[in-house]
């Protein structure tokens, strides 16, 4: 049995590593690693790092290996070494909790403000996180809009064109063959996307889940559901719910 959904047969959609989108007239690239990419504007888009999610946890009791920072920075140091982008913006949430900095480690940190320094780092604000911590470079806004797009952490009730956001960690389930499979997802409509969460240690809500009726009416979006080197959209009626 195949190991990656976009190895199995009955997926009618082409597998391809990159799937390109056209979100309100923008052409985006939705990549594996749950990213997004704008080529017209050299832009590499991330939601939902939830840095230091694991010390959270253990604060509480509650015990998680403690590497989610590590693996989630050496993912996005990835990507840019291979885009080499102008800009970069993460969209909110990029640390779990407001006490994040305080217990991030010193190589983590120089790590981040490594990265920082190779580009236009936009900080964007979040429910967890309003503000980043200090000394780690790039800079803070609460929204932005360039062009068709319109950027936020926090999707706003449809009509929404062009608005990119993250927030809600959607991801989208699909019976193939027997086996049901379960991924993070870009979700879209053509007008709006909804970004799958970037960090090691987020979870995810389907994107059927009624937190989205006000976000992607009825069934008429694509669910871009991530495998392991590839990126497919599945119609939202062929999905499942939790």
């Amino acid at each position: 049995m195949p190991h990656d959904l976009f190895e199995t047969p009955g997926i009618e959609e082409t597998a391809k590593p990159v799937a390109t989108l056209r979100v309100n007239g923008a052409m985006v690239e939705a990549l594996p690693e749950g990213a997004l990419w704008w080529p017209a504007e050299r832009m590499l888009i991330v939601a939902d790092l939830h840095l230091e999610k694991g010390s959270s946890f253990a604060a509480r009791g509650i015990a998680l290996p403690p590497y989610d920072t590590r693996a989630t920075l050496a993912r996005l140091e990835s990507l840019i070494a291979r885009l080499a982008p102008d800009s970069l913006v993460a969209l909110g949430d990029s640390f779990h909790d407001r006490l994040a900095g305080e217990r991030l480690p010193e190589d983590d940190r120089a790590k981040i403000r490594a990265l920082a320094s190779r580009t236009d780092w936009i900080w964007m604000e979040g429910n967890h996180d309003p503000l980043p911590p200090e000394g780690l470079g790039g800079r803070a806004v609460s929204h932005l809009a360039i062009g068709p797009l319109r950027l936020r952490h926090e999707p706003q009730p449809a009509p929404a064109p062009g608005e990119i956001a993250g927030h809600l960690h959607p991801c989208a389930a699909v019976h193939i063959r027997g086996r049901r499979l379960r991924r993070r997802c870009f979700a879209s409509d053509g007008q709006r996307l909804i970004m799958p969460a970037f960090g090691a240690y987020a979870g995810g809500l389907n994107v059927l889940d009624a937190a989205y009726d006000d976000l992607l009416p009825g069934l008429s979006f694509h669910a871009w559901m991530m495998g392991a080197k590839s990126v497919v959209p599945v119609a939202a009626t062929r999905l499942s719910a939790d």
